[in-house]
């Protein structure tokens, strides 16, 4: 594996108001550059994971590195630049235009109260034609579908244009058409240098982009390593606790249950 861009320590971790921990001495590692898929029933922590990576919760124990550094000595503006999220849906409060919503990226590169510049919105404006929402700018957020908004998030994070990439069930809203154009999207982003890790429901997402696999189950890595060691039957069959098949087809891996 390479040398780990992020790293959890002996995380401990639960949500305030309840009794139960989430995370209990949690560790793993990362790889900078790869594609990571993180799999998992849910309950098992992954949404959790991404919170803590971006900095919207703290463990209540141990440390998360950020290439060496603790996240806690990052600013939430050098945090905006190093890490985007897309997060599995989000409360709309304001009644923002595509484009307007999709700017927003751009907030860790501006000054306190600056207004985005031209160049800014054209980087949006990219982003929106990158994800399939060309032509849609003006467009209430509001009036989206729930695939539509799920592209609008993705497009608001590359504005970020962030280093590391972080999509909680990315593929979930979205129709084939746009699942295939979203995977496209990660492929080249990796192939950029951008490091990406996903969590996910399906199987086939993992087999047919990362390169790294995460199987988690009850806040437990179960496995983690290259992608082609840990999509097996066995392991997604401990991982899910229901009996699992994967099967070749063409050279893909297709999960049977």
């Amino acid at each position: 594996m390479t040398s780990p861009i992020l790293e959890f320590i002996d995380i401990v971790f639960r949500y305030a108001g309840t009794p139960g921990l989430v995370l209990d001495g949690f560790s793993l590692a990362i790889p900078a550059g790869a594609i990571t898929a993180i799999l998992g029933p849910n309950g098992s922590g992954k949404t959790t994971l991404m919170r803590l990576a971006y900095g919207k919760e703290q463990p209540l124990e141990g440390s998360i590195q950020l290439e060496g550094k603790n996240l806690r000595a990052y600013s939430r503006r050098e945090l905006g630049r190093w890490i985007g999220l897309v997060p599995q849906n989000e409360h709309l409060h304001y009644d923002y235009t595509l484009i307007e919503y999709t700017v927003l990226g751009r907030a860790p590169y501006l000054d306190p109260l600056a207004m985005p510049a031209e160049a800014d919105f054209e980087i949006a404006s990219q982003a929106l034609k990158r994800v399939g929402l060309g032509g849609m700018e003006y467009r209430a957020v509001t009036r989206l579908s729930g695939g539509e908004l799920q592209l609008a998030l993705v497009a608001r994070a590359l504005t970020q244009q962030p280093r590391l990439l972080l999509l909680d069930e990315p593929t979930s809203h979205l129709d084939l058409a746009n699942k295939r154009r979203l995977l496209d999207i990660v492929s080249e982003l990796s192939a950029q240098g951008i490091t990406i890790v996903f969590t996910s429901h399906e199987p086939e997402a993992a087999a047919s982009v990362a390169s790294h696999l995460v199987l988690m189950r009850s806040g437990r890595v179960q496995f983690s390593g290259p992608t082609s060691e840990g999509l097996t039957s066995e392991r997604l069959s401990a991982a899910y606790n229901v009996p699992v098949r994967v099967i070749p087809v063409d050279g893909i891996r297709v999960v049977v249950w």
